[in-house]
Order: C-alpha cells, then sequence, then structure tokens
C-alpha cells in the first residue's frame, strides 16, 4: 500500500508539472521577429493584358515555410521600385509570409529623369489620377496573380489566399487606403473607390492626405479592416502633406481595430530604410528594428489571427520596446 502511495503520489507530481509546462507554453509571451527562415527572392515581369501594362514584382518568400503562407502586396512610393523597401521584405518572408513587391509604372525611377528635365510638371504628370487609378488596379491583378500562382508550379496550395494583407510608403500608402476603400471625392461630383474585399489588413506608411478637403466625414468609412499607420515627427516633404496630418487618416479612421506609430525626429525617408545624408534628420537604427516589429506583430495579429501578437500590441508589449523611440496609440473593437 505504501509502494502505492508513493506511486501515486510521484505521477501526480509529474502530471502537475506537464500542465504547469503546457500553461506556461500557452501563456508565453508573443515574440517578435523570431523567424529564421532563409529567404528567397525572385523577380518577374507580369504582363496585365487587359490593361496592356506591365508589372514588374520582386517576390520574397520564406524556403522553410510550414502550411499556407499568407500574402502581402506591397506599393512603393514615388520614384520607387520593386527594388527597394528590402529590408521589410527580407523580414516579413523569414516570419513566414510571401511577399510581393510591385514597381508601378508612371511612378517609378523613371521619375527622377522627368524631374530632372520638367520639374514640378513631372510631379503633376506622376500623380495624376490615372496614375493613382493603374497603381491601385496593379495592386488588384497582383492579387490575380497570387491566386493563379497558387494553382500550380513549386507554389500550388502553399499560399493562403483568406489572408492577404497589403502595405505601401507614401505614394503606396495612398494606393493601399485605395485599395483598402478610401474614397476621393472627384470635381465633377463622382466618388470614386476601388476597394477590393479580398484584402484583409493594410499598413500605411507616411500617408498622404487629399489636397484641399476639408471635412474629413465620410472619406475614409469604407475602410472596414485593421490598418496600422505609421510616421514621424519629421515626416514631411516638399509641397506635401505636413507631419501634423499624416495622422488625419488614423483619426479619421475607425469602423476595425487601427493603431499608429509616431517616431520621434523620424523623417519621410526613415521608412524606406534610407538615410537623406543629412545631419538634420539622423536614423536611428532602433527604429528601424522598431518598423520591423510593430510591422510584423500587426501582420501576425491579423492574417494569422496570433492572438498572442494581437494581445502583445494592445496591452503594452510594443509601447513597451517603443519606449522614447516614439507614441503609440490604439483604436481597438
Amino acid at each position: 500500500m505504501m509502494r502505492a502511495a508513493r506511486f501515486f503520489a510521484v505521477l501526480t507530481q509529474l502530471l502537475a508539472v506537464a500542465i504547469s509546462r503546457a500553461e506556461d507554453k500557452v501563456a508565453a509571451p508573443y515574440q517578435p521577429l523570431s523567424g529564421k527562415s532563409p529567404v528567397e527572392i525572385r523577380k518577374y515581369q507580369w504582363y496585365d493584358q487587359k490593361r496592356d501594362r506591365k508589372v514588374p514584382v520582386k517576390i520574397y518568400s520564406p524556403r522553410e515555410a510550414k502550411g499556407p503562407m499568407p500574402v502581402i502586396i506591397f506599393s512603393h512610393g514615388l520614384g520607387g521600385s520593386r527594388d527597394g523597401y528590402e529590408y521589410l521584405g527580407r523580414c516579413w518572408a523569414s516570419n513566414g509570409y510571401f511577399c510581393v513587391h510591385l514597381q508601378h509604372l508612371g511612378s517609378d525611377t523613371e521619375f527622377w529623369g522627368k524631374v530632372a528635365t520638367q520639374g514640378r510638371q513631372a510631379v503633376r504628370d506622376a500623380v495624376n489620377p490615372n496614375t493613382v487609378t493603374n497603381r491601385v488596379l496593379d495592386v488588384s491583378f497582383a492579387i490575380d496573380k497570387v491566386i493563379e500562382i497558387n494553382k500550380l508550379g513549386e507554389f500550388k496550395d502553399r499560399l493562403d489566399l483568406q489572408k492577404i494583407g497589403v502595405g505601401g510608403h507614401s505614394f503606396g500608402a495612398m494606393t493601399t487606403l485605395s485599395i483598402a476603400g478610401e474614397i476621393f471625392n472627384r470635381e465633377d461630383g463622382y466618388d470614386l473607390t476601388m476597394r477590393d474585399d479580398r484584402v484583409k489588413a493594410i499598413v500605411a506608411m507616411s500617408a498622404p492626405v487629399e489636397k484641399g478637403v476639408v471635412v474629413w466625414d465620410g472619406v475614409y468609412k469604407n475602410i472596414q479592416i485593421p490598418c496600422l499607420h505609421l510616421t514621424g515627427t519629421r515626416d514631411v516633404v516638399a509641397f506635401g502633406t505636413t507631419a501634423k496630418n499624416r495622422r488625419i487618416p488614423y483619426d479619421e479612421m475607425g469602423q476595425a481595430d487601427d493603431y499608429l506609430v509616431n517616431f520621434n525626429g523620424g523623417d519621410h525617408m526613415l521608412f524606406a530604410g534610407m538615410k537623406r545624408g543629412s545631419i538634420i534628420f539622423p536614423h536611428d537604427p532602433a527604429q528601424i528594428e522598431d518598423i520591423k516589429i510593430s510591422t510584423t506583430a500587426f501582420w501576425d495579429a491579423y492574417l494569422k489571427q496570433d492572438k498572442a501578437a494581437k494581445k502583445w500590441l494592445q496591452e503594452g508589449g510594443f509601447r513597451a520596446v517603443l519606449g522614447g523611440e516614439g507614441v503609440f496609440e490604439k483604436k481597438v473593437k
């Protein structure tokens, strides 16, 4: 009887330890940037037959992804290309995302050559309504191509088409908000919206706001998916949106969970991972890491539906990491 009692006592202790370890595993804090998968990079020249338009892309994908991968489409800023923002593509892919970086013809690197010869007229040509429309259609076309890719070849059945996010910087942030449902008030009285309901979450860095709009009510009412906004206290470009007004989309949105990171001293080129070559706007490597951490946690929370990531964002985890590098705000449902 004594041996039996001791046996059951030891068994009870072992079960208690096992349960405790299981609970610890479930309750373990979220660890951002834990991805260690090697990243593969490919370039393609896609072609949209409907618009007779080329869409160059650069794809970052994890070599060791387990299960279907969520998809992120990324849109560059004015004068950018598919080769920019590599730090984001590598970061997200290493954490299990299939990332498609677009190049938007008409507002890509060729823009700089036109500026040299045409001045401000080149800017007006690059940001006209037709260019804006084509950029948004590039994103929808890229989603169509991702659906095709998932049907054949090496990525067959490896992409999660129910978990598609879109991110962008500057002009790319406008493109991102547009694909999510931003309404443009045209002079002819016709409101333009190009929402693609296949997009489930968005990241908008340095979003510009439409000039001449005084009343913002309704402009963002169609955006009903979670968004992470990022900006900086020095986020301004010539003839563009002021740093103060960069937060307008965040302030006016609220149909779903919304977050805002405002970096102290962060300039417009911070999010492109580029230095302006000026001591006035020094880049803090810690802020680059904060961009990677916050965006990855956001994608994890709203594309992977990682409850721990969402809790980490909402209950002080990221705010503690950010520290004095900036201010973090949230509006959650």
